[in-house]
C-alpha cells in the first residue's frame, strides 16, 4: 500500500507523464528531481523500484501491457534521466570494404576492414574489423565488440594501418593520446579473436573513440557532429558518451544484418567496463541484438545506482561528466530518487539472454550488487516464461550460471581475459546453439 502511495504521488508530480509520446520533443513533461516525493519514507533506500509498476501506479498485468506501455515508458525514463536521448537510425549507412584477406589465421578465417560512414561527411567513419570463420555450413553467429583499442591493436596484422585519431592514454605505444607502431597487437590477449573464430563465431570489433572520444572537452565525436540544426551546444537532455558508444554498436548491427556471412538472428554484444555500460544500453534499446554480455560494467551499467558498494552516482558523474546526460547529476547523493534502477535496464532486454560477468577483486564494480540486479529483473522475464535466473546466491568462482539471466565470476581484477571469453563462448553456445 505504501509503495502504491509513493508511485501515485510520483505520477501526480509527473502530470501528463502517462500520456507522453516517444521521442525527444515530448521529454519536457518529465519533472525535475526536486518535485519527486521522498521515496525514503516508503521503501529502503537501496530497494529498487519494481519494473512492472507504471509511473501512474498501475501494475503491468501481462506481456502485452509490458510491450505496449511499460517498456516504452522505461526507455523514455532512462534517456531523460540518465543516458540522454539518442538520435534515430541514420537514413543511410555507407559501407566500404577497405581490405580483405580470405586466408586469415592460416586459412581458418576471412578478415575484412570496413569503413562505416553515416550522417554527413563531417562525421568520422567507424573502422570495423570483421573476422568470420571459413568452412562453416551456416552463417556464423557474431560478437559485436566495443573496444578501447582500434583494430590494429586487437590482432597482429601489419596490413592494418595505425589510426590517427584520439586514443586512450596509458597503454603501451600511445603517446600524447595518439597511437604509434609500438601499440600494434597490444590487445590480442584481451580480445582473443583467434580463439573465438575456432569456436565457430565471427567477431565485429570497433573502437569506441571512432564514435565518441572519451574526453570531456572533445568535440570530435558523433554527439557534436549530429547536433540538431541550429544548435551549437549540448543541453541537459542530449546524449552522453555511453549512449553514443551504444549507438555506434547499433550502427555496426545495421551493417551486420545485411551481411550474408553472419547470422542476423544470432548477434551478441560485448563490452568491458565503460564499454560494458554501452553494451547493455545497446542491447536494451535494440532488439536485433540477441544476447548481451556486459563485463564488469559497474555503476551506470550493471550495478545498482542505489548500491553502497563500489562506485557511486556522485563519483561517476564527477569523474566522468560526459558519460551521461546532465539530468543524471540531479541524483548525485540521492540515487534513491531515481524512478528506476539498473534492474529495469536488464528488463528491457527481456526475454533475450543477458550475462553479467565479474572478478572477485573488482569490488569497485560491485559484483554482489550486480547479482541482485539480475534477481530484481526476474519478474519481467517470467512474463515471457523464460524464468530469468533461479540461483539465489553468487556462484563459486569459475562457475557459469547459464540460465536466461546468467552470472559468472572469476578470480582476479578489473580486466578482460581468456577466462572471460571461455565463459562468454560457453554462454553463447548454450543460448545460440554451437555453431555448425
Amino acid at each position: 500500500m505504501r509503495e502504491s502511495v509513493l508511485i501515485c504521488a510520483l505520477a501526480v508530480a509527473c502530470a501528463t507523464l502517462a500520456a507522453v509520446l516517444p521521442g525527444r520533443a515530448a521529454s519536457q513533461t518529465f519533472p525535475a528531481v526536486e518535485s519527486f516525493p521522498d521515496p525514503r519514507d516508503l521503501r529502503p533506500s537501496n530497494s529498487p523500484p519494481d519494473p512492472l509498476v507504471m509511473l501512474d501506479g498501475r501494475r503491468v498485468q501481462d506481456r502485452a501491457m509490458w510491450e505496449k506501455e511499460r517498456r516504452p515508458e522505461l526507455k523514455r525514463l532512462f534517456q531523460h534521466y540518465m543516458y540522454g536521448y539518442m538520435p534515430s537510425r541514420p537514413p543511410k549507412l555507407n559501407a566500404r570494404v577497405v581490405r580483405e584477406d580470405r586466408s586469415y589465421f592460416g586459412g581458418r578465417a576471412t578478415k575484412r576492414e570496413i569503413d562505416l560512414q553515416f550522417g554527413s561527411s563531417v562525421t568520422r567513419p567507424i573502422h570495423l574489423l570483421l573476422v568470420t570463420p571459413n568452412g562453416r555450413a551456416h552463417p556464423a553467429p557474431v560478437f559485436v565488440c566495443i573496444a578501447f583499442c582500434a583494430p590494429f591493436a586487437a590482432v597482429n596484422d601489419p596490413t592494418i594501418p595505425v589510426p590517427t585519431g584520439w586514443m586512450y592514454p596509458g597503454a603501451p605505444g600511445i603517446v600524447n593520446n595518439r597511437a604509434t607502431e609500438a601499440a600494434r597487437g597490444g590487445q590480442v590477449d584481451v580480445w582473443n579473436i583467434e580463439q573465438t573464430i575456432d569456436r565457430g563465431y565471427a567477431v565485429a570489433l570497433y573502437y569506441n573513440g571512432d564514435v565518441e572520444p572519451d574526453a570531456p572537452s572533445s568535440r570530435e565525436g558523433v554527439r557534436w557532429n549530429l547536433l540538431r540544426r541550429g544548435r551549437k551546444e549540448l543541453d541537459s537532455l542530449d546524449w552522453g558518451a555511453v549512449a553514443a558508444w551504444a549507438w555506434g554498436a547499433q550502427r555496426v548491427v545495421d551493417y551486420l544484418v545485411k551481411d550474408p556471412s553472419v547470422d542476423r538472428k544470432r548477434i551478441a554484444v560485448v563490452g568491458h567496463s565503460r564499454n560494458g555500460k554501452a553494451a547493455i544500453v545497446a542491447g536494451a534499446f535494440d532488439e536485433r541484438i540477441a544476447l548481451v554480455i556486459p563485463l564488469q560494467a559497474g555503476c551506470g551499467g550493471t550495478a545498482p545506482s542505489r548500491g553502497t558498494v563500489g562506485e557511486s552516482v556522485t563519483r561517476i558523474n564527477t569523474s566522468f561528466p560526459h558519460w551521461f546526460n546532465a539530468n543524471f547529476k540531479q541524483f548525485n547523493d540521492r540515487p534513491e530518487f531515481l524512478p528506476f534502477d539498473q534492474n529495469a535496464l536488464v528488463a528491457l532486454c527481456a526475454p533475450r539472454p543477458v550475462l553479467f560477468s565479474n572478478a572477485e577483486e573488482d569490488s569497485w564494480a560491485n559484483p554482489t550488487g550486480q547479482f541482485k540486479v539480475l534477481r530484481a529483473a526476474n519478474a519481467v522475464y517470467r512474463l515471457y516464461g523464460s524464468g530469468g535466473i533461479s540461483a539465489t546466491s553468487v556462484p563459486p568462482v569459475n562457475t557459469l550460471i547459464d540460465s536466461q539471466l546468467g552470472y559468472f565470476i572469476r578470480p582476479g581484477k578489473h580486466s578482460m581475459t581468456k577466462v572471460d571469453w571461455d565463459a562468454f563462448l560457453d554462454f553463447a553456445d548454450r543460448h545460440f546453439g554451437k555453431p555448425k
